[in-house]
């Protein structure tokens, strides 16, 4: 566990500041090979392998890259879903192999307008940084923790936080209304989640 935040300084700002800092200081060849590794990890996963549609998303900047994990979902015949943000929050869209993809706010690719919407129930959800206790500090806007209590609204859906291992923190401070992560998967494996 890398740990260079001491647990004493628990707001969330500096402790996203520096497990993104963590992540960019990766060389680029250690990211590729870590995401590879995550990707085999995320399809030997049950819960995952048995869902007809997986939301993923897109990289941006060092996030580990799914992209490859995607065409392995598609070639197994699950469908793959995109998050789209919306005045109203995240939705999410199909999309194919070979749909284009549309320039969204924060630098994201995201599904064109006429991709379907759908509920997906298993999600591979990006962060800033986590805990082993599967809370997670996004990218300060709430759109995950939004859209994860409206999906399980109608029943509890799978959120599986995807990092490198750099990305861990002691500590991430949580409220009542933090909903934890279901498990994280880095390049060292799956990380169940205590929840407490």
């Amino acid at each position: 566990m890398t740990t260079d935040v001491s647990p004493a300084s628990p707001d969330k700002a500096s402790l996203r500041k520096a497990a993104l800092g963590r992540r960019d200081g990766l060389a680029v060849e250690a990211r590729e090979a870590a995401s590879r590794r995550i990707a085999e990890i995320v399809l030997g996963l049950p819960d995952i392998a048995t869902a007809d549609i997986v939301s993923a998303y897109w990289p941006i900047r060092s996030e580990v890259d799914l992209r490859p994990l995607i065409v392995s979902l598609r070639a197994r015949g699950q469908a793959v879903a995109l998050p789209q943000v919306t005045p109203d929050g995240l939705v999410f869209r199909l999309v194919g192999e070979g749909d284009a993809l549309a320039a969204g706010g924060f630098g994201l690719s995201e599904p064109g307008p006429d991709a379907a919407i759908v509920e997906p129930r298993a999600l591979l959800v990006p962060l800033a940084a986590f805990d082993r206790r599967g809370h997670r500090i996004g990218y300060g806007k709430g759109y995950y923790d939004r859209a994860l209590a409206r999906l399980d609204a109608r029943e509890p859906a799978l959120a599986i936080g995807i990092a490198f291992s750099a990305q861990e923190t002691p500590r991430v401070p949580d409220g009542p209304h933090d909903r934890p992560l279901d498990g994280i998967v880095t390049e060292v494996g799956f990380l169940a989640t205590t929840g407490d």
